[in-house]
């Protein structure tokens, strides 16, 4: 592939739209055609990457100068759109979460691995160099035995008004709720640190609105090994500064400003990611990462190494067997919360 042909599957996930910002930069990729089911946002959004717009979804993924497509519809249709992309022979980047149901997501499984198109989650935390970082040491070892994990995932979502393109986030049919529309990243960043959990038990439902399905959940996972990690997830939050808490027998880090509710606030001093030595003397150390203006520069760098990864077609980070895991932990923390008990891997 000299350049790259990029179709869109739905402008409906916002994020598509920096993908897309980006992509019209690079000189190895171009934008060329787009399908939304919403024709009035597919032909504007169209128009304003210099992309082709089509209300006929084979249109898109019949033409051949499209290698690859972003889907970003609502999660409820993810499935069905991404077998399609993937019998028509189309690399796929797909929006996150995989699914609402572990049944749609081995639909997509099975039709990537029958068809052997590239795959790849698109979640951007796993592009930001403080997170790579930190799983790097982990697997490294470099904090001994891991202990306890607290990762925070956190926005402001429901605190503001919603136009109507993103009320289907609210809806249950199209997105179950917000623990499953943005818990799914901090899940699958503790599945890239820690691996499989055993068991989880959680509380999730809205204590400060009843805007959506839920607004707040806390799950707290057990590995096999006896570690623990804690998920928070909250829509509607107002700042924050810790994000990542990592404990192990040697060694700690810190990750200060990780996602959307703390960025903004960053000071000019502020240290993105700080470690604990156990050694003589004891000290913490500031290590040399930088803190990005907005969580968008975060949303921002999906595309760069997805496409990397499909030209040099090599194996992506977050795979569809990968993106099925961070649904299971999802749906298993909604099921504990429901039933109030704790609920042990793997999902029945």
């Amino acid at each position: 592939m000299s350049r790259i042909g990029i179709g869109v599957v739905s402008f409906a996930h916002g994020h598509v739209n920096a993908y897309c910002q980006q992509i019209a930069g690079f000189d190895d990729a171009r934008l060329v055609a787009a399908w939304d089911d919403d024709p009035e946002r597919g032909r504007r959004q169209a128009e304003r990457f210099g992309m082709a717009y089509t209300p006929h979804l084979e249109a898109l993924l019949g033409r051949r100068d499209v290698d690859a497509v972003i889907v970003a519809s609502e999660t409820n249709r993810h499935a069905e759109l991404c077998v399609q992309a993937a019998e028509a022979g189309k690399a796929i980047l797909l929006q996150k979460p995989m699914a609402l149901t572990l049944a749609d997501c081995d639909r997509i499984i099975a039709a990537v691995e029958r068809t052997g198109v590239h795959f790849q989650m698109a979640y951007q935390m796993r592009c930001d160099p403080v997170n790579q970082a930190m799983v790097a040491m982990v697997h490294a070892g470099e904090l001994g035995r891991i202990g306890v994990v607290r990762r925070r995932h956190c926005i402001n979502f429901l605190f503001h008004p919603l136009p109507p393109e993103l009320r289907w986030h609210i809806d249950p049919v199209a997105n179950l709720g917000m623990f499953m529309d943005d818990a799914s990243h901090a899940a699958d960043f503790l599945y890239w640190l820690l691996g499989r959990p055993a068991s989880v038990v959680a509380e999730i439902d809205n204590v400060l609105t009843h805007v959506a399905p839920d607004d707040t959940g806390i799950a707290i996972y057990r590995y096999p090994d006896g570690a623990m990690a804690i998920l928070f997830n909250g829509s509607a939050i107002l700042a924050g500064e810790n994000t990542t808490e990592i404990y192990g027998d040697q060694g700690v880090l810190i990750q200060n400003y990780g996602d959307g509710v703390s960025t903004p606030f960053a000071e000019p001093d502020s240290v993105a990611l700080k470690r604990y030595w156990r050694g003589e003397p004891p000290r913490w150390e500031r290590l040399p990462f930088g803190i990005p203006r907005s969580h968008g520069e975060r949303i921002a760098a999906v595309p760069r190494p997805w496409l990397d990864l499909l030209r040099a077609d090599a194996e992506p980070t977050c795979g569809a067997r990968d993106g099925r895991v961070a649904v299971e932990m999802v749906l298993a923390a909604y099921r504990s919360a429901a039933e109030g008990r704790r609920v042990t891997f793997p999902l029945a």
